[in-house]
């Protein structure tokens, strides 16, 4: 088998790559389905048994959302992959904006994050200027956003506002950026297989999430940040982690990683985004909300899109520049 996949071009590959990882989701969802169709009891087992199916179901549905729009974007092209990416992040910042109350001062601002600061960062990203594109927000823009207010001349919660449109853009356009950037990367022999790079943090992201969450229900330990979460605890997170980064060895034949490498770069990046997905669900709490969605619906038309990429807005940065600075590149 090995010998046969190495035959085959990189294109190739990545196709079957695909193929395979499509067909792990119909056969997920096929299981699901027949789970389903069975009949469960009214007593608080089988309500139980019902929760944690319907649980499973959204778990699979944000995996399908995330492996097509990745599907789409390696079928488009560097191109077309940023500005999908592109379309991801407006989505999700306009989410994230809806859902936190502003003024008329702010609309200045509001434009200049949707319309000028998005396009900018997904421009230098697609022209390959790394160096400017990791500083772009983090330094001009965090300047130039409390001018933009300032000249609006409303100084009512004027920190609050420039430190929620702050956040929103550094989560939804900066995070979100790397990851089209990851298809980019320039390793030595390993030409136009950036796909597997963004796929190994996909996966790793995804099944330290989903071991955390089932080791918690095991452990049953106290949460950690109980007015936050009731599912995070150290010992779970810990597992959860470990999971991921033994997955990341695993995969170490998709990336231009060692073994041990891989398994360092899954760790780091499944350790980052779920820290990060429980900051945003302290400002989910913060802002009164369950969910980025609204009874499962977006409010914003986005379908509760922040919900399904949060941990990755915060995985793809720090994944990126460690790549970046241990392999020099």
């Amino acid at each position: 088998m090995n010998r046969y996949l190495s035959s085959l071009t990189a294109t190739e590959q990545v196709g079957a790559m695909f193929f395979f990882v499509f067909g792990c989701l119909f056969l997920a969802s096929a299981v699901l389905l027949v789970l389903s169709l069975r009949e469960h009891g009214d007593d608080a087992a089988g309500e139980a048994r019902q929760q944690s199916l319907a649980h499973a179901n959204r778990l699979l549905r944000s995996s399908w959302g995330m492996v097509i729009v990745f599907w789409v974007g390696w079928l488009s092209g560097d191109v077309g992959a940023i500005v999908l990416f592109g379309l991801v992040s407006f989505f999700a910042l306009r989410e994230f904006m809806t859902l936190s109350p502003t003024r008329r001062g702010d609309h200045r601002s509001l434009v200049l994050a949707f319309f000028v600061i998005l396009p900018v960062q997904y421009t230098l990203v697609g022209t390959r200027h790394f160096d400017l594109f990791t500083v772009f927000i983090p330094v001009y823009v965090f300047l130039a956003i409390p001018v933009v207010s300032a000249l609006a001349n409303d100084p009512q919660r004027f920190l609050e506002r420039n430190a929620k449109l702050q956040w929103g853009i550094m989560v939804c356009i900066y995070g979100m950026s790397h990851v089209p950037a990851l298809l980019l990367l320039e390793f030595p022999r390993y030409v136009d297989r950036g796909a597997f790079l963004v796929l190994f943090l996909a996966l790793v992201v995804q099944t330290c999430m989903l071991v955390q969450h089932l080791a918690a229900r095991r452990l049953r330990r106290a949460p950690t940040a109980a007015a936050i979460s009731g599912s995070f605890n150290w010992m779970s997170w810990g597992i959860g982690v470990g999971a991921a980064a033994l997955l990341g060895g695993l995969l170490a034949g998709i990336t231009p990683f060692k073994p041990g490498q891989a398994l360092a770069m899954a760790l780091i990046a499944s350790a980052a985004g779920s820290l990060g997905h429980l900051v945003m669900k302290a400002i989910k709490r913060d802002r009164g909300i369950p969910n980025w969605g609204k009874q499962g619906e977006g409010v914003t038309g986005a379908g509760g899109l922040l919900d399904r990429v949060d941990a990755l807005c915060f995985a793809a940065p720090v994944f990126f520049h460690s790549v970046r600075w241990y392999f020099n590149l």
